[in-house]
Formats: structure tokens, C-alpha cells, sequence
């Protein structure tokens, strides 16, 4: 079963209490306090594991609760802690609280989200002693559990996503170009919820496909559950138009591929200027010809054709767009190289601006450079002859 939005109430452990306890051993008076502190609450844990599809694994169940912490004791023994609750959610899933805010969006493999955050176990009374304080009797206890109600909503990550009205022959080019086993019958709306399936190109490339239900005119605003099926469109690098030659209720197929365009574009300006390769599927049928050219003049390029049924153009339509996913992969790393050197580049600065200059500053005279006096050597005294003596 496909489920792809799901409410849930999440609860983290509660912090175990410190224990109030005193060392008494004989022989050993006045042992003092070893009262040990409470172990820390479980936390409830969110992680994007690849493999999970669907969120039916928290469907059948509401309250999801991690163990809480175990209180101290004595000898100062530390509680237990709680064991952390993880739930593996699909990667693409969007986490929403009760006002609708979004905490976190779990796009890529991997990524983790603390949905509720355990208790912090609480002190025993050793932590309290002091000089003055040898038997202390205080504590504290462990924190108050965090509870929530989350709101989970997948939006499939792929590739490339496969897009077209219904009975356009998605579901049976996704069964021929991977593993997958969709749905498949003769009247329209057989695909109900999206299918991935893995296109492997060669030895060592492959690319994520999805199968989207059909879209109809009205879909932006929600009419044959477009909604529902357009939101799992966003999530797509590259849209794959399906264009089928004979539609069961006899409308253009031309006029049907513009109808789709335009619901995209009213939907989402970006799903509109997304990338995509229109493809005229079940070209065995008579019409298929004609319809290829008409559309190839109304765009004024060629437009390729294939058939699911004959496997003709398959291969082609594989490298194609593998082609088209290295293309939009290169480009996106030169923006985020270009993004990274702007924010790494240091901004100019601006040249310091002169204040006026006050009048107590201009009316003071200039300042007067003071003599420089350079020091003499001092002078030696004449060296004096000696007085006559006198002899009687």
C-alpha cells in the first residue's frame, strides 16, 4: 500500500530523577553522599533511508514513544539511559508541525531530523557536596518528555518523472525500461500513486524514473486529484511528455499536450520552466506519423517516436536522457562553483568619507615647526701654564 501522508505523535524519554543516597559501609563512618545521577530520555529520531518507498510503516500506528531514562542510585550508579526511537522515513519527505512549518526536509539519503529530544537525567546529591555541605540531601529531577504532532508528507524523489493525460502508456514505458510492475489495463486512471523503477544504462550508469499518474485539464486547481499527483512532480530533474497519437475520446493530441503544459505552468512557474523531452508514444498505431509531424512543426524541432509495446527507440530514448541528466548535472555544479566563489570573494570596501572640517580646527593657526638644536660637544679648558715660583 502506497502512502504518501501520514499524521503522527511523537514523544521523547523522559530524564530518570537523582538519587539521594549515603555511603554505609563498616568500618567507614561518615562515608558520605553517592547518590548516583539519572539516566538521559530516549530521543524519537527521523532518518531518509534509501529502499523505504512509502510511509505505510507509520501509518498503522499513532503515539510513537522512546524508552525513558532510569533513575540513579546509590554507590553512585548512574541510570540507565533510554534507548532512542528511529523511524526510517523515504527520502523526499517533507516534516510539518501543527502550524505548518516546515522542521526539516529529508530530500536527501541520509539526512536526520530529532523529531523529539530526550530528557536530560537529572543530578544526585554527590554533585551537591562541598566543604561546608557533607551530607547534602538535594537533587534534581530528570527533564519533562518533548511531545509533538508531526505531519508527514512524501513527495517522490526521481530523476526523471514521466508525464502525460491518462492511458498515454506510462505505465507500460516503465515496465519496459525497468524492473517496476505498475499497474496496468486498458482505461484510464489505472495509476493511482507513483511508481520508481531503475533505468540502468551500460555498466556503470542509471537513473531513477517515476511513473505519474495521469493529469487531466483542471489539475492545477486540484480537479481528478491533481493536486495530489502534481506535487510529485516538483521533486523531478527532467519531465518525460508523453503525447499519445489516439486518444480513446478522440480529442487532438497536439491540443492535449498544450492543455498539460499549461496545467504545470499554472501550478508551479518553476515545474513549468522545468526541462523535459515530449515523445510520441505507441507510434504502431496509424495516426502516429501524422501526429509526429504536426507536433514537430507546432514546436519547430523534431520530435522522436516510440513504442513500448515493439520496444522500438527504447535504447534511444534511454541515452537521450542520460545525455540530458549529465547536462543538467554539469550545469548545476558550475552554479554552485559560482555561488561558492562569490561568497568566498571578500566584498570591496567602501573609501573612508571626510567629515566637515570644524571652524575651531580651520581657525587655529598652523603649527610652527620648532627649531632643531643639535648638540655640541662641550668644550675642553685651555690647559694653563704654571705659576712662576719666587726664591728669596
Amino acid at each position: 500500500m502506497f502512502v504518501d501522508r501520514v499524521t503522527i505523535n511523537v514523544q521523547s524519554g523522559k530524564g530518570g530523577d537523582g538519587a539521594v543516597s549515603f555511603r554505609r559501609e563498616k568500618f567507614i563512618p561518615r562515608g558520605g553522599p553517592d547518590g548516583g545521577d539519572g539516566g538521559d530520555g530516549g530521543s524519537v529520531i527521523m532518518i531518509a533511508q534509501p529502499g523505504v518507498d512509502s510511509l505505510a510503516l507509520l501509518a498503522h500506528k499513532r503515539h510513537w514513544t522512546a524508552d525513558s531514562g532510569d533513575k540513579g542510585s546509590g554507590a553512585n550508579c548512574y541510570g540507565r539511559a533510554g534507548q532512542d526511537l528511529t523511524l526510517l522515513v523515504p527520502p523526499g519527505t517533507i516534516v510539518r508541525d501543527t502550524r505548518g512549518f516546515v522542521l526539516k526536509d529529508l530530500s536527501t539519503p541520509g539526512d536526520t531530523l530529532i523529531a523529539a529530544k530526550g530528557g536530560k537525567g537529572g543530578k544526585g546529591n554527590t554533585r551537591f557536596k562541598s566543604s561546608i555541605n557533607r551530607a547534602p540531601r538535594q537533587f534534581t529531577a530528570g527533564e519533562e518528555a518533548e511531545s509533538r504532532q508531526l505531519m508527514l508528507e512524501l513527495k517522490v524523489i526521481a530523476d526523471v518523472g514521466l508525464i502525460g493525460l491518462p492511458n498515454a502508456g506510462k505505465s507500460t514505458l516503465l515496465s519496459r525500461m525497468s524492473r517496476a510492475r505498475p499497474e496496468i489495463a486498458d482505461y484510464p486512471f489505472t495509476t493511482k500513486f507513483p511508481n520508481l523503477g531503475i533505468v540502468n544504462v551500460g555498466p556503470d550508469k542509471q537513473f531513477v524514473m517515476a511513473d505519474i499518474p495521469g493529469l487531466i485539464e483542471g489539475a492545477h486547481a486540484g480537479v481528478g486529484l491533481g493536486h495530489e499527483f502534481l506535487r510529485h512532480v516538483e521533486r523531478a530533474g527532467l519531465l518525460v511528455h508523453l503525447v499519445e497519437p489516439m486518444p480513446m475520446d478522440g480529442s487532438d493530441p497536439v491540443a492535449n499536450y498544450h492543455a498539460i503544459r499549461k496545467e504545470l505552468e499554472l501550478y508551479s512557474t518553476n515545474l513549468g520552466a522545468r526541462p523535459e523531452i515530449v515523445v510520441i508514444s505507441k507510434c504502431e498505431l496509424p495516426d502516429a506519423v501524422d501526429v509526429r509531424r504536426r507536433l514537430s512543426e507546432d514546436l519547430g524541432r523534431e520530435i522522436p517516436a516510440l513504442s513500448a509495446v515493439t520496444g522500438e527507440s527504447l535504447n534511444e530514448l534511454r541515452y537521450t536522457i542520460v545525455a540530458r541528466l549529465d547536462e543538467l548535472k554539469e550545469a548545476a555544479a558550475k552554479a554552485e562553483a559560482a555561488k561558492a566563489q562569490t561568497a568566498t570573494e571578500p566584498a570591496p570596501r567602501a573609501p573612508a568619507e571626510q567629515g566637515p572640517v570644524s571652524e575651531r580646527s580651520t581657525s587655529m593657526p598652523p603649527a610652527t615647526e620648532e627649531p632643531v638644536i643639535e648638540p655640541t660637544a662641550p668644550e675642553t679648558p685651555a690647559p694653563q701654564s704654571p705659576a712662576p715660583q719666587h726664591t728669596a
